[in-house]
């Protein structure tokens, strides 16, 4: 919608508070469902310009049938916007009781049938101080605790819900963020505990480009009078389709309110299946192999991270680098990283070098400190607050090589070349008893379709369609057992140098159906439907990721 009578109101000035204006197919969809009788009370909590009190107003007029007087209310932050809003609310042909204000100072007030809007989006790193505190100090009043890592809607949503009545509906457009990210398990728990109803609607594209985010619609009912036992999930194109929803919504109970609500994709008969598997010790959590751990950060790669030519130009000796993955994640989409596979990265151009040098370096090494110096790299947080700045943090080579961001999916590879990673990617250090089965075949038991898979419920989703795996989410990430690996080992290994060659090609479908015919019937799942179930699911999940990230990406 148009801003354009805010003329003061840049864009910078608008992300800065999270302010993302709505569709307003959206609104319209969000107030029709709220608002079932014209003498329903509704708040809008951050109001913006009041494009959900606006489309309230329609709403309860219709609902009203008459020229009754319609009332609608809401707070915002930004003065500007708050009084555009009121003036938008009278043209609409009712009255606006708007609030200038932080909500977070806006004690709750339980008097509203309806709450409804779109919070303010805002990461924890640009949500610190004042605005952080009392953010989760009101999320704690309503019982939750929210970790430092929690984006600013996170405790918003808890705090709009307390302004409700007991039966009261709750919609609002948050990031996708709430079914996945580790920080938003309180609020996923809150909501079944707080709700009798959870619905939500996903959609296929992106809704909010400008905010690269993922959007889904939650649509919660029965304040007070949980707890839920199920959410429904609906899916659409975009918010034009919201009107004309084809498919019914699915029901999906959760096997913890406060784990991931990514699975709800899958079918009951994949799910079902994929959690045999779980149980019967045939698939076991990456953490049963060992540790994730993250790589290196430098502090400034383009100092650090180095070509050969670099080290032979800088005169720098052998003492002074180590070899190490070059930073990204483009060169580790095959079953291992080589000596080989270094030394033609290197010649590339390729940073296969980190320097590292000895306490009181000599020569080339410490010339180059002194041109860091000039360029004040030393001066860098990450380079300040290191006893010494030009010694980034070593950790030994990891066993393999776990890919971070992913355009089609996670990737183990193995690293006989010993190098060194950072933090663009992460390190698998295996337990010492599945060190040796480890290093020669999991990084081709991993490419199963199970495991890709979860990859994607596990995971969580960016713009771009990136999916993304951090530490703690891969030690949950779903692989062949240490056992079922041991006892496929031999044809593992007879077919990689196959697998290696379809990797090379690009045919990651094959790979996987390599794979798939040795680890899946091992593992007690030699049903070919049900095998191609499980695919298609993974498909379908990879594909929406792609499609919302405006790519088809990789498969």
């Amino acid at each position: 919608m148009s801003i354009s009578h805010l003329a003061e109101d840049t864009a910078a000035l608008r992300k800065a508070r999270g302010a993302f204006f709505t569709p307003a197919p959206l609104s319209r969809f969000i107030a029709q469902w709220a608002l079932r009788s014209a003498t329903d009370r509704m708040l809008e909590p951050s109001a913006g310009d009041a494009e959900f009190m606006v489309a309230a107003a329609h709403r309860l007029r219709e609902l009203a049938g008459d020229e009754s007087a319609i009332m609608v209310d809401g707070v915002e932050i930004h003065p500007p916007s708050a009084a555009a809003g009121e003036r938008r609310v009278r043209q609409a042909g009712a009255q606006a009781r708007m609030r200038v204000a932080d909500f977070f100072d806006v004690a709750p007030e339980p008097h509203f049938d309806a709450v409804i809007g779109n919070p303010p989006y805002i990461r924890y790193q640009d949500f610190t101080g004042t605005s952080r505190a009392k953010a989760q100090r009101a999320a704690l009043a309503a019982g939750v605790a929210l970790t430092g890592l929690a984006s600013s809607w996170a405790a918003f949503t808890v705090h709009a819900s307390q302004f409700l009545k007991t039966g009261g509906r709750l919609g609002l457009v948050l990031p996708a963020e709430l079914l996945s990210v580790n920080y938003a398990a309180p609020v996923r728990s809150y909501l079944f505990s707080a709700f009798a109803s959870i619905d939500l609607v996903l959609f296929e594209q992106q809704v909010f480009p400008e905010a690269e985010a993922e959007v889904v619609l939650l649509l919660a009912e029965g304040y007070g009078q949980g707890p839920a036992h199920f959410a429904s999930f609906s899916h659409t194109r975009d918010a034009q389709t919201l009107e004309s929803m084809p498919e019914e919504p699915q029901p999906w109970v959760p096997l913890s309110t406060a784990g991931k609500w990514t699975a709800n994709q899958v079918s009951g008969r994949v799910s079902a299946d994929v959690d045999a598997l779980r149980r019967s010790g045939t698939f076991a959590e990456l953490a049963q192999w060992g540790e994730t751990t993250l790589g290196t950060v430098t502090g400034n790669n383009r100092f650090f991270a180095l070509s050969p030519q670099q080290v032979q130009e800088l005169g720098l000796r052998g003492e002074d680098t180590v070899l190490l993955s070059p930073p990204g994640s483009a060169h580790l989409r095959g079953l291992e990283l080589t000596t080989e596979d270094l030394q033609r990265l290197g010649s590339a151009g390729g940073a296969t070098h980190l320097f590292c040098p000895p306490e009181n370096p000599t020569g080339g090494a410490a010339e180059y400190i002194r041109v860091g110096e000039r360029s004040a790299v030393h001066k860098g947080y990450k380079c300040r607050t290191r006893r010494i700045w030009y010694r980034p943090p070593l950790m030994d080579p990891a066993d393999l090589l776990l890919t971070y961001m992913n355009a089609d999916t996670v990737r183990l590879v193995g690293n006989p070349a010993q190098a060194r990673h950072l933090n663009s990617v992460h390190g698998l250090y295996l337990a010492p008893e599945h060190q040796r089965l480890g290093r020669a075949v999991l990084a081709v038991a991993a490419l199963n379709s199970v495991t890709l898979l979860d990859a994607e419920t596990v995971g969580r989703t960016y713009g771009g369609g990136i999916l993304k795996m951090e530490p703690r989410e891969a030690d949950r990430w779903l692989v062949p057992s240490p056992r079922t690996v041991a006892a496929c080992a031999p044809r593992l290994k007879a077919i990689r140098t196959e697998v290696a060659e379809l990797l090379s090609e690009g045919d990651l479908s094959m790979a996987v159906a390599r794979v798939d015919a040795i680890i899946l019937p091992a593992a007690g799942l030699a049903d070919e439907d049900r095998v191609h179930e499980i695919r298609q699911a993974r498909h379908a999940l990879a594909t929406r990721r792609a499609v919302r990230g405006g790519s088809r990406g990789r498969r």
